[in-house]
């Protein structure tokens, strides 16, 4: 069947879904009435035509009424499915129950307490987070308090219109594709048409079926990520004077908590960008990756002549950085704060004796070949995964099970180039407040010997070598965007090894590589080592072009990573 069919059958499906929900008794009358006010056949066919699925990042989309939106009603359905997942592995499961959180996106905190009630209300037992929580801490919570899963309410670094949730297993860690199926099978078999229950949160706290979780688990969470701390130089925190905002997030007292006891007396917070606020009034998209996010943050810190910029995303679990080299703020990539880190922490447990015989850096196809060249220097195995923390920590988790064996390994260091990182295995997804500490641990330690962020990274690359990498993001909204994507994954399936230069090897991991789960990735292996790399987003509207090259040095590097964009760009125009 040709896209365009798939387009027409999508406005079909979807006139016909909205017409059921406006029959629907289930559906309140305010929901209703923005129903009807909804006239634009592909508004209702994007709505209406189709179900959220769950992609990296969990169930994610647009708020507003359909079920291919975020609402109540799709989040009860998946609700109701996770009840009944839970039911089916036992009464122990029920008992050992749910971790619940929520960032500071609209809806989040209502869709969380309607989660609460709705497990609560199954007989599962249900801990709630009672303000807006950073995501790695959630995953922390499910392992302290033995839950066997964890809900948490966000859609991350999307744009305010966004929300979503990730689901975990009891090892903290969101549900890899093998956990996911059977909870997918019980979320598809409920009805979306079921009875919205009556909120009775408060007597369910009453009667202890939902115990709220305070401030004490910041404390916590933050003390333990202390305990990973590589630096005790108290001289050298002074020294460093750094400028941070949450972006209007979950991490604005968990990063400054966490700095605050570490040391760092010079840190200053965006004042416009620190309080919770979901429209996210003064940036386009809450991502800490994006150089336009940080730039009130590098406005202060210009004034204040501080020495690095250190932003989190709405739910803290992405850090990203500027930093003042030779007077002038330059932006750090995901890629260049991974190996910024491995540098860091694995120098570093070596110089105090901490590096593990045998350690493991995880990472993944798309990130920079860098990160890998410096573990395997310091002897240390690499495990590549697919995109998507939920693959870094269920290597973590085979890790920690096989430790018994002495099988394979330490963890030691996680990070994936989208400017996720975890520094330890207390938490199983990435961890923007302690990837925090460590840069300016990383920072200040340099810093103490006559060079900034960026002077070190230019020693890395005259040690191992010359490495660029780059993304390149085409934007395809809406069904027809959707369509597009999948024939341009074709075409690069069909022609990109002849229509891109000196392709030597072509993985198609829909086929299966190395025993990674099959998924719609492909990379072009080329004969300077350098590679290219292609995937539809599973959180976004975006086809994702990875380019990681290398070469002797930055101008040549520059000029190979524009002959690629081109030969990529070209391949794009053809399907114009």
């Amino acid at each position: 069947m040709t896209a365009d069919h798939d387009t027409q059958d999508l406005k079909i499906k979807g006139s016909r879904n909205r017409q059921a929900w406006l029959d629907s008794p289930c559906i309140d009358e305010k929901t209703k009435q923005n129903i009807l006010q909804m006239t634009d056949e592909n508004a209702i066919a994007e709505a209406f035509g189709q179900e959220l699925a769950f992609g990296t990042g969990g169930m994610r989309g647009v708020m507003g009424p359909g079920s291919n939106r975020m609402n109540p009603y799709t989040v009860r359905k998946v609700i109701l499915g996770v009840a009944q997942w839970l039911k089916n592995k036992g009464s122990e499961a029920l008992a050992r129950g749910a971790a619940i959180a929520y960032d500071t996106r609209h809806h989040s905190e209502d869709f969380a307490r309607h989660t609460a009630v709705t497990l609560a209300e199954k007989g599962v037992r249900v801990y709630l987070f009672d303000r807006p929580t950073p995501t790695p801490v959630l995953s922390f919570a499910i392992r302290y308090l033995g839950c066997e899963t964890g809900v948490i309410l966000t859609a991350s670094h999307n744009t305010k219109e966004y929300n979503g949730m990730k689901i975990y297993n009891d090892g903290g860690c969101q549900l890899p594709p093998a956990e996911a199926a059977p909870l997918l099978d019980e979320v598809e078999a409920i009805p979306l048409f079921s009875p919205q229950p009556e909120e009775n949160f408060d007597s369910l706290v009453a009667e202890g079926r939902i115990k709220l979780l305070g401030e004490e688990f910041r404390h916590l969470y933050t003390d333990t990520v202390l305990g990973h701390s590589l630096l005790d130089d108290a001289a050298a925190k002074e020294k460093l004077s750094v400028v941070y905002t949450p972006l209007n997030g979950a991490g604005n007292l968990y990063v400054r908590e966490a700095l605050a006891k570490s040391g760092f007396p010079q840190v200053a917070t965006v004042p416009e960008q620190e309080a919770p606020d979901g429209d996210f009034p003064t940036v386009i998209q809450p991502n800490p990756e994006d150089t336009q996010a940080l730039a009130l943050a590098i406005d202060l810190a210009e004034k204040r002549k501080a020495h690095l910029v250190v932003g989190t995303d709405p739910d803290s679990d992405r850090m990203g950085t500027a930093v003042s080299h030779q007077g002038v703020f330059r932006n750090i990539t995901g890629n260049q704060i991974g190996v910024l880190l491995a540098d860091y922490i694995l120098s570093r447990k070596k110089e105090l004796g901490l590096l593990p015989a045998k350690g493991v850096l995880i990472n993944t196809i798309v990130s920079s070949t860098l990160g890998e060249v410096i573990a395997r220097a310091y002897g240390l195995d690499v495990i590549k995964t697919l995109t998507g923390f939920k693959y870094i920590g269920e290597q973590m988790i085979l890790l920690r099970n096989a430790e018994g064996a002495g099988d394979k390994g330490e963890f030691v260091f996680g990070y994936e180039e989208s400017n996720g990182y975890l520094i330890g295995d207390f938490s199983r997804d990435k961890d923007a407040i302690g990837a925090a500490l460590l840069f300016c641990e990383a920072a200040a330690w340099w810093l103490q010997k006559g060079l900034t962020m960026v002077g070190r990274l230019e020693e890395i690359y005259r040690i191992y070598g010359y490495f660029l990498d780059h993304l390149d993001n085409f934007v395809f909204p809406g069904i027809e965007g959707m369509a597009k994507m999948e024939r341009l994954m074709g075409l690069f399936r069909r022609t990109g090894a002849s229509a891109l230069p000196q392709v030597r090897e072509v993985e198609d991991y829909l086929l299966g590589i190395n025993g990674i789960p099959s998924d719609n990735v492909l990379r072009f292996m080329l004969e300077d080592n350098s590679w290219i790399a292609a995937r539809p987003s599973g959180t976004e509207p975006k086809l994702k072009i990875y380019y990681s090259v290398c070469a002797e040095d930055k101008e040549k590097a520059g000029l190979r990573l524009e002959e690629l964009r081109e030969a990529v760009r070209r391949l794009v125009e053809e399907d114009a």
